[in-house]
């Protein structure tokens, strides 16, 4: 039995179907579309002024950009919280 709770399962497997994660063996990774929408999301907030302290915030800001306001805000927050280990894996990093 898994001790991801449900709503992050989901929130990965979503991520997986919708192109922006992919399963190498065991893990999970960003994808070329993910980190295209990444790097778009960096330089707006980086114009925008945003100290860039919180990796939540692009990952929310890419989130929006693919998905549009369709998102309900509970979606959304699980999105973020799935996506940011893998993309903290992608930067070298690792979640505290």
């Amino acid at each position: 039995m898994s001790s991801v709770p449900a709503d992050l399962d989901s929130a990965r497997r979503r991520l997986e179907a919708d192109g922006f994660a992919t399963r190498e063996s065991d893990d999970l990774r960003t994808t070329r579309k993910w980190q295209g929408a990444m790097a778009r999301a960096a330089l707006r907030l980086y114009e925008a002024g945003d100290p860039g302290h919180d990796l939540r915030v692009p990952i929310a800001s890419a989130l929006l950009e693919l998905y549009g306001s369709a998102l309900a805000d509970e979606e959304l927050a699980s999105l973020v919280e799935a996506m940011l280990p893998i993309e903290l894996a992608a930067l070298g990093l690792r979640a505290r």
